[in-house]
């Protein structure tokens, strides 16, 4: 398996603990965890595959640590690296806009040339509408700590074992 980078935020302290649990799945030798707060383009380039955590803000933002980055990664090339993105929302109060993040992160990785891997069903989640889903999947992997947070760690073991398949084939 080819080097394999963590973003995530530090500031938001339900994703750093989910980034930590992810990178305990996948093995801990095997994935090097960035803070996005101090993440330059150079840290972005520097792995084979990349993995996203974000959490959505307000109704449906991007925190503002992964704003502020979004017009540098817009800009990045990222042809031949393969991003998974997981991210944190709420269905019951924000059902409207539930985990957008996702999806806004996954339109910029897309478009800088990224191939997305790590999609999820949708099937399970009660919410009306989300920038993250396309068809029947999520544009990632999904978490309610909020709601169900008893299916957090089987999500996440889940996922891992999706993406070090999805990983291998680079």
């Amino acid at each position: 398996m080819k080097k394999i980078g963590l973003f995530y935020g530090t500031s938001t302290q339900k994703t750093a603990v989910v980034a930590k649990k992810v990178q305990e799945a996948f093995g801990e030798d095997q994935i090097e965890m960035v803070p996005v707060e101090k993440a330059w383009q150079n840290e972005f380039k520097a792995y084979d595959s990349l993995i996203v955590g974000v959490s959505t803000w307000f109704d449906g933002e991007l925190p503002d640590y992964w704003d502020e980055m979004v017009p540098e990664l817009s800009t990045l090339p990222m042809k031949g690296k393969k991003v998974a993105i997981f991210g944190l929302g709420n269905q019951v109060d924000y059902p409207d806009n539930f985990v957008d993040g996702i999806g806004i992160l996954a339109d910029v990785f897309e478009s800088a040339g990224a191939e997305l891997v790590g999609l999820t069903p949708v099937e399970g989640y009660i919410f009306d509408h989300s920038r993250a889903v396309r068809g029947d999947k999520f544009t990632g992997l999904v978490l309610d700590l909020d709601n169900e947070p008893d299916k957090t760690d089987q999500r996440i073991q889940d996922w891992v074992k999706m993406l070090k398949k999805d990983f291998s084939k680079i």
